[in-house]
């Protein structure tokens, strides 16, 4: 009796690099990997998407439909070319309007993609439906999904098997044209038998014609037996990745499964050993140079406690420990059981699970709900749709003054739809004013990637790769890119090993400085409470202010914080400028 045919899609050039890198990895150092994988016979891949499209425009300075059309000219045109998209955010940095959402199916289809995986963190299936109906209208596979994550403990009302059921069921009412259906559990913290328990239960629900898959993440040390349990319920396909980017963050390894199959009666994607063996010595020498966080190769004990998943924990920890920040991770990590408790139990996965982490930072920096993360807040208000479970009342308030928001109930979609930012005209005349093309992809990238998109079509952004040595000992050579901070001002370091040259480029163009009120320095000083970047200055030297009144916003872990006055007076001096980076307790402002 032949064995089970099992389908393994190759994550290692997206998720595996998000996992591990931030996304944050050339394409020219990692194609030659690409040719190996389909030398060693693998034929599903996820190439792009999720936060590897922004990354390449925000660190890069990489077009990501470039990079797709090398890919696909590398694997052929029979391999199946799969990306990640957010439902109705597909991989821009907020809720789309419907022409954004077409526009987005209409590139990636143009740029070699053969299936999209489309998922909503809230599990709110009113928010895949427009979404896959432009997936199919493009021609592409939709591949439709649930999001999982085991509840810390102590927690209940969402994430067992009956919630799942009720998502499926909700899927398969809506009408929702699918060609396969995947369980997503970005943290990796769902348990082997709840998995073995849902899938069983997806599969009786699909029927056998349906191809049924799970996604893991090793994060929490459960993931192979989290995989067995699904092939033994019946699922299709599972997701792998290529050391080094395998394990710890990301997905669990190729060979790690071979080996935990032997004997059993599935086959995974008629893959070889001996292959996979010479692919994956080439996908460590194409990434030999690239600094591996020490984070990205652990199993967190703590995870299940605090779900945060491997693609968006080594993001953050690069964040603080680029901000100098890195020690206050555990804290932040142990603040975020409260945050998702209390937040309505979305799935801990983009963009959620970012919302988790920028309130559960503010918690830790600025004392608990002082400040609301501004994606946190719209989230218990309802402008993504809607929680597994309502928010907790006392903190929907708290982010409804905080905001200056009401609570809804709308369509983000309809929402969406009447923001001028969010429109193709919009996108097409800040193009034209900044004498750009206007090309779809252009449109897009602006419109996914706002400012920093605009930056990168402009040729100003700051390349920012992390290469040399793999580990952070004072005996290393430091050879490698690196983002110092000097006198307030980010620089994007180049640094060569020996006598090679040493080039210092700054990150941002820094604004005009902002000149000091006749009275000059104030004698109330306001001081940042953390690092970051300035993002807007509000207020100006002589302006009169009440207590309270927002003077600047600084973004920090991709949050904005509001730089209040302490009291009521007039601004005296503005001792920073837009785009300024500032440290912890550095002076922003005085008053009198």
């Amino acid at each position: 009796m032949a064995k089970k045919y099992i389908d393994v899609m190759d994550t290692t050039f997206r998720d595996g690099f998000q996992s591990v890198f931030g996304g944050r990895v050339l394409m020219d150092d990692f194609f030659p990997a690409v040719e190996a994988a389909k030398q060693a016979g693998i034929t599903h891949f996820e190439f792009g998407g999720g936060a590897r499209f922004q990354s390449l425009y925000f660190y890069l300075q990489e077009n990501a439909f470039k990079m797709m059309d090398g890919f696909r000219e590398i694997v052929g045109a029979d391999a199946n070319l799969q990306v990640l998209s957010r439902g109705i955010n597909t991989v821009m940095l907020d809720t789309g309007s419907r022409e954004m959402i077409d526009l987005f199916a209409k590139m990636f289809a143009k740029h070699g993609t053969t299936t999209v995986r489309n998922f909503d963190a809230l599990n709110d299936v009113n928010n895949l439906a427009f979404s896959s109906e432009m997936i199919k209208k493009h021609g592409m596979n939709h591949e439709v999904v649930v999001t999982m994550m085991d509840l810390p403990p102590g927690c209940s009302g969402a994430h067992d098997v009956g919630f799942y059921e009720k998502t499926l069921r909700n899927i398969l009412d809506s009408g929702i044209d699918f060609d396969s259906v995947c369980f997503k559990d970005a943290s990796g913290t769902a348990n082997p038998h709840k998995v073995y328990e849902t899938i069983s239960m997806a599969r009786k629900l699909l029927g056998d014609s349906t191809h049924l898959r799970l996604h893991t993440h090793e994060t929490a040390g459960v993931s192979v037996a989290a995989y067995l349990a699904a092939l033994e319920a019946g699922a299709n396909g599972i997701d792998l990745a290529a050391s080094p980017v395998s394990g710890g963050t990301s997905q669990p390894d190729i060979l790690t499964m071979l080996h935990a199959t032997k004997g059993t009666n599935y086959n995974l994607g008629d893959l070889k050993l001996e292959k996979v063996l010479k692919y994956e010595e080439r996908v460590k020498e194409c990434l030999s140079e690239y600094m591996i966080p020490p984070e990205a190769t652990q199993v967190s004990p703590l995870i299940p406690f605090s779900p945060m998943p491997g693609g968006a924990l080594t993001a953050n920890t690069q964040m603080m420990r680029d901000s100098g920040e890195l020690e206050k991770f555990d804290k932040v990590i142990a603040a975020m059981k409260e945050v998702v408790e209390r937040g309505g139990y979305g799935t801990s996965v983009t963009p959620v699970s970012q919302f988790y982490w920028q309130q559960a930072y503010a918690n830790v920096m600025f004392g608990p709900w002082k400040q609301i993360a501004p994606g946190y807040g719209r989230m218990v208000l309802g402008y993504f749709g809607k929680t597994p479970v309502e928010a907790d009342k006392e903190i929907i308030e708290l982010a409804s003054q905080k905001l200056k928001l009401d609570p809804t109930s709308e369509n983000p979609l309809d929402i969406a739809d009447r923001d001028d930012n969010k429109s193709i005209a919009h996108w097409t005349k800040v193009l034209e004013d900044e004498g750009l093309e206007t090309s779809d992809e252009n449109i897009f990238i602006a419109g996914a990637c706002d400012q920093k998109g605009i930056a990168f079509l402009k040729g100003e952004g700051p390349l920012m790769v992390r290469k040399g040595k793999n580990n952070c000992s004072g005996d290393n050579e430091m050879a490698g890119n690196y983002t110092v901070v000097v006198d307030g001002k980010q620089y994007s370091v180049q640094v060569a090993e020996g006598e090679g040259d040493i080039q210092i480029a700054p990150t941002t163009t820094a604004s005009a400085v902002v000149p000091a009120g006749p009275s000059g320095a104030g004698s109330v000083e306001i001081n940042s409470q953390t690092p970051g970047n300035v993002w807007k200055i509000l207020k100006n030297p002589g302006d009169v202010v009440a207590e309270g009144d927002i003077i600047m916003i600084l973004e920090a872990m991709k949050m904005e914080i509001d730089i209040t006055a302490p009291q009521a007076g007039k601004i005296a001096s503005i001792n920073v400028n837009v785009n300024d980076a500032v440290a912890d307790a550095q002076l922003l402002a005085t008053m009198e």
